[in-house]
């Protein structure tokens, strides 16, 4: 039996983190570079740099600037047919309303995330591995279509929702990277969208499903997870998993990085014979920093990489992970910190931001995963909203008006209750009067904001828990005040 099975039959049994040891540093490092032109994407910076994109994933944008075709494929539940989505324009942003005319009063899962690369390397339904998925025969659930709405560029567009349970894998690649060869990924993910278990995974994996030795895979990580490596707070943290254990740095276990508080996050790992970095930031703005940028861990030289595709499970397909992807690559050779400055100009050139006001949507919390809810279905005013499990119903389904108001039922606002302003405020429902205590910002950085006090909605002393009261609090950054919406 090895380490990482051990490690997580531990976790199934105790329900105990086990924390290792890890040191590491960081250094901030500016990015003057400028944004490139429209028609430049991704690949296009990466090519040039020497480093070309063997794989190249997204649903919300192209990643060359000539690239024209399919970015996903979408299936809708009421007769099982299909539907590519695509793009506006060559070189652009998804065609959103493709898939809300293809999907409209019917659910709709992704089944495809197409190569924009021509090597084919597409991600599909992940098969099961070491730990099964909760679908028919061991399978992962596919990623509900409408469940990550956001915009690119002022346009609507979809990420890949990744719940517990949800993973996409291609075992049969063109061109990745195996062995100790150079290579560099990045992921765009929802910053807001996250928890602490394994492993929320976007990169290199081994090809048949087994956690079978340390070294066989490489990929970005983003999440909470302390099982074996982290970093200062909270989290979250950008890591790698390099099988049989996360690690952000030459050691495993704790190292001294800080959490990540962006709401869409840029997320680099790359790795080259007995050398690998990690770096990071707002995929919204500025430049990136690089948390670590040293000598492999023992044992993990030379790599033995297997050229695997996975995206929002583990190698050994361990689907307790929670994500939102947006876009991702992986290239062939180590790119310099020069090229991918330049692709960091080029994501917040693109324009990612949370998608305005929807009709009739659940909000849910960045940090629980759980919904605003009101208890019990109560239309009584004062009732005191909380987190519950998403479930869809009535009393979890909101609609920010252009009054900014938040209204359930059609009839209902919510409310800073008595027109309180201090820290500790309840926020209730309340017969819609039109009042400031009763308007609220939908942030670009995922908070919720009251118009009349400024302050965040917020999951009382950052609770998780299903019956968890919302109150206002000043805004901190935290996740327990980061929201986003879903269909």
């Amino acid at each position: 039996m090895n380490v990482k099975r051990r490690l997580s039959r531990f976790m199934a049994a105790a329900g105990t983190p086990l924390l290792l040891v890890l040191a590491a540093s960081y250094v901030t490092v500016s990015d003057a570079t400028p944004a490139r032109a429209a028609t430049t994407g991704p690949c296009d910076i990466y090519a040039s740099g020497g480093t070309p994109c063997v794989a190249a994933h997204s649903t919300t944008r192209a990643l060359y600037g000539a690239y024209n075709g399919p970015l996903y494929q979408v299936r809708r539940s009421s007769d099982n047919t299909t539907r590519d989505i695509g793009l506006l324009s060559a070189g652009g942003v998804a065609n959103a309303a493709t898939q809300d005319t293809f999907c409209a009063n019917t659910s709709c899962v992704i089944t495809i995330l197409y190569d924009q690369s021509g090597r084919n390397n597409r991600l599909t339904q992940a098969p099961p591995g070491f730990w099964p998925g909760p679908a028919p025969g061991g399978w992962d659930n596919l990623a509900d279509a409408k469940a990550a709405p956001i915009t690119v560029g002022g346009q609507k567009a979809y990420g890949v929702y990744i719940a517990p349970g949800t993973g996409y894998r291609n075992n049969n690649t063109n061109g990745i990277a195996t062995g100790d060869q150079p290579e560099g990924i990045y992921a765009v993910v929802d910053g807001t969208h996250y928890n602490q278990w394994c492993c929320f995974d976007y990169g290199n994996a081994q090809t048949d499903g087994q956690a079978d030795a340390p070294a066989i895979m490489e990929t970005v990580y983003f999440g909470a997870n302390k099982q074996w490596g982290y970093g200062a707070g909270a989290g979250p943290w950008i890591m790698a998993d390099l099988e049989w254990g996360l690690f952000s740095g030459v050691n495993a276990g704790y190292n001294n990085l800080p959490s990540i508080n962006h709401r869409f996050v840029t997320a680099i790992v790359k790795g080259e014979p007995n050398h690998w970095a990690i770096r990071g930031g707002s995929a919204q703005s500025g430049g990136l920093t690089t948390y670590f940028n040293g000598p492999r861990p023992a044992g993990y030289h030379p790599m033995k990489k297997e050229g695997a595709i996975l995206l929002g499970i583990g190698g050994d397909n361990s689907v307790t992970g929670r994500g939102t992807f947006f876009e991702g690559v992986l290239t062939s050779g180590y790119p310099s910190d020069a090229t991918e400055n330049a692709v960091q100009a080029n994501i917040a050139a693109a324009g990612y931001a949370a998608s305005g006001g929807q009709q009739n949507a659940m909000l849910v919390g960045g940090q629980s995963g759980r919904c605003v809810d009101v208890p019990n279905g109560s239309t009584t005013n004062g009732t005191q909203v909380q987190l519950w499990d998403c479930w869809g119903g009535t009393m979890q389904r909101w609609t920010h008006t252009s009054g900014k108001q938040l209204q359930v039922y059609g009839n209902k606002c919510l409310d800073a209750y008595g027109q309180g302003t201090s820290n500790g405020t309840q926020v209730v429902i309340w017969d819609c009067h039109g009042g400031t205590n009763q308007q609220w910002n939908l942030n670009s950085n995922g908070t919720v904001t009251s118009v009349q006090s400024g302050l965040c909605l917020d999951a009382n002393g950052a609770g998780t828990a299903n019956g968890t009261k919302l109150i206002l609090w000043s805004c901190n950054g935290q996740q327990n005040q980061q929201w986003g919406q879903r269909s």
